[in-house]
């Protein structure tokens, strides 16, 4: 078993304004922590990873195909894999919260 606080991980700023910490790794999926600052803006991207996650603290607007969907606090959401989609923070407070990937996703930075 492995217990991983936050406090102890490297926040990495994969974006402008978009903070990510990889929580744990599994054999068959990853957890991952992420703060998007107001204004920042995750870019359209996929990946093979089916992508499940949770917002505890402010709203997170995700655009898929085109149209527009809110997530706030205890809100969860769930993404397939190879779904084209982007993300933004549209409030003037942080946004944070957790996200689940199945198989795991090893790239912190974005690089996929």
């Amino acid at each position: 078993m492995e217990i991983a606080p936050r406090t102890e991980r490297q926040t990495t700023e994969a974006v402008d304004g978009v903070h990510l910490a990889r929580l744990v790794v599994g054999e068959n999926m990853s957890v991952q922590y992420f703060r998007i600052e107001p204004g920042a803006e995750v870019p359209e991207h996929s990946h093979p990873h089916e992508q499940t996650g949770y917002v505890t603290a402010g709203v997170l607007t995700f655009v898929v195909d085109g149209e527009e969907h809110r997530a706030g606090v205890d809100d969860a959401y769930a993404i397939p894999a190879d779904e084209p989609h982007a993300a933004r923070n549209d409030t003037d407070g942080l946004v944070e919260g957790v996200d689940i990937f199945s198989p795991p996703r090893l790239d912190a930075d974005w690089s996929e």
